[in-house]
Order: C-alpha cells, then structure tokens, then sequence
C-alpha cells in the first residue's frame, strides 16, 4: 500500500490557523545586495544592510530618537492643511491628507521639535517620506519657519534631515510659496551666526533640494541617498542620453563638490556634534 493511504500518519500535522509560530516578517530583503537580513539584527544595525552598508528608509520619529540624547519636545503638530485649491485627482486632497494623518498619527509631513545632541540644546525639524511623499505644502513651510524663529530666538542650532519628493502639487503655487519663505528665515539666522546643519536621506528632491535642503552651513548626505531636482529618468528622457552610474547618489554630489561630506547612519549624532562644537565652541 502506498504510504499516502495510511490511517495513521507518522507525523501529525498542525491544524491551520493554530500555528502559535509566524515567521511574515521576521526577514528583510536588502533592496542593494539582496542579503536576506534577520529583522532583528536590521534594526539593531539602525536599519543598515549588515552586508553591502545600504541605508533603508526609516520614519521620523526613529531618526528624532537616534539624534537626541533622550527626551525631547515637539512643536506646531496641530497646524493642518486648509486644502486652499480643492484639489481632487484619484482622490480629494482633504481625504489624502485624513488618510495620512489617521495612519502616520501627524498632522503634515514633518516632525518639529527641541532637544539636545551631546549636552547641547538643538532644534531640529524631520520630514516624513510615508506623508504624501514627504512633499512641502504650506504647513511644512509654517513649521519650518516658525522653528527657524524658535532657533532665533533661544541662539539654538537648526538641523533639518530631508527625505521628501518636493513641493506639495495639491497646493500649487502656494506650496512653491514656501522655497522664498523659508530661504528668507534662513538668511536670517545666518545674519544672526547661528548654525544650520541640513541633512539629506534617501530620497530629497523637487522643491525641497531646491531650497532649504541645500542652504545649509554644512550641507550632509546619508550614503547612497538619491538627491537631485529632477529625477534621473526625467533627465534622461529629456536630453535623450544615459546618464553616469551613480548619477544623483550622494556620492557622486560629493564628487561634484554639492555636499560637504557623506557620513553614514550610525556615526551622523557624533559627526554633527563636532560640527556644532566647531561652528560654536564646546557646550558650556
């Protein structure tokens, strides 16, 4: 008799859906090398491939957390967008920026807050990717400059890390608004001498490279980080040519003389403390 027809199977199988071990998700795939990672071991590494040094995206709150010291306080999370144009595409902009807001638990794409790096009190401001793309409407322009004014007024540091697709399309030329908005708060603060230190992850472009992203006193990139205006397919389908490998990468700007320096993950809290002691001498 073959031994599918047995009665009595040599190993009992687990009824479905009482299996008390999952592995979904306890695997990650390295979107570089292709090194199957074990979660765990990826974010004890800060979300770093432990194999090729590729940096994945993480959310602003952990990249809050991995900068200051400990706690620290955020500012001007009850600022919403007004939806000034009605903007509807595949959706109405007012139930995009509802989603966004149920899901990611923020009221706009960026995280405004105070703290302290190394003993020394800082502002700092971080985009959110997964809000609308980490796009620059009128609240982003709001709270940046309304955090540029804080640091103004305390002598603070300014740090701003950029992960974000550009202005806000939802909101026109008021989203465009904000590129003269807040590049005229930052002359300001660099009339007063008091550091701005701008960080750019993977991806920053559009509007937002065209403006603060790029003004800063020391202008730093995350490896591997796509930083440009345009994208590098758009490019290329205009000027009808290929483009050079690692075109736009952060490498390739330090290259070109765009960024001051590309510093990784796990030493970026250290190199901008040294930086701030440079620019304002040691923590008093």
């Amino acid at each position: 008799m073959a031994w599918f027809t047995r009665k009595n199977p040599g190993v009992a199988s687990q009824p479905e859906g009482d299996r008390s071990v999952r592995t979904e998700g306890l695997w990650h795939k390295c979107d570089d090398c292709g090194q199957i990672i074990f979660r765990k071991t990826l974010e004890e590494n800060l979300n770093v491939c432990t194999k090729c040094g590729f940096h994945f995206k993480i959310d602003a709150h952990t990249r809050l957390k991995l900068l200051f010291d400990g706690e620290f306080q955020e500012f001007d999370n009850d600022l919403i967008s007004t939806d000034p144009l009605a903007f509807v595409d595949s959706k109405p902009y007012k139930k995009r920026l509802k989603d966004a807001q149920t899901a990611l638990e923020m009221s706009d794409a960026l995280i405004s807050a105070d703290g302290v790096i190394d003993g020394r009190p800082v502002v700092v401001c971080v985009l959110e990717l997964k809000f609308i793309g980490g796009s620059m409407g009128a609240v982003m322009g709001e709270m940046i400059t309304r955090a540029i004014e804080r640091s103004l007024a305390s002598r603070k540091p300014l740090i701003i890390i950029s992960a974000s697709g550009g202005a806000r399309m939802q909101e026109g030329a008021i989203s465009l608004m904000q590129l003269a908005k807040i590049a005229a708060a930052l002359m300001r603060l660099d009339d007063a001498k008091i550091p701005y230190i701008s960080v750019l992850t993977d991806p920053t472009t559009g509007g937002v490279t065209a403006s603060f992203a790029m003004l800063g006193d020391l202008n730093i990139g995350e490896p591997g980080a796509l930083i440009g205006f345009a994208g590098p397919r758009v490019i290329e389908q205009t000027i009808r040519q290929k483009l050079p490998k690692g075109f736009q990468r952060s490498e390739f700007l330090l290259q070109h003389g765009f960024l001051d320096a590309v510093v990784k993950r796990a030493d970026i809290k250290n190199y901008i403390s040294r930086a701030l002691t440079f620019f304002c001498g040691p923590v008093q």
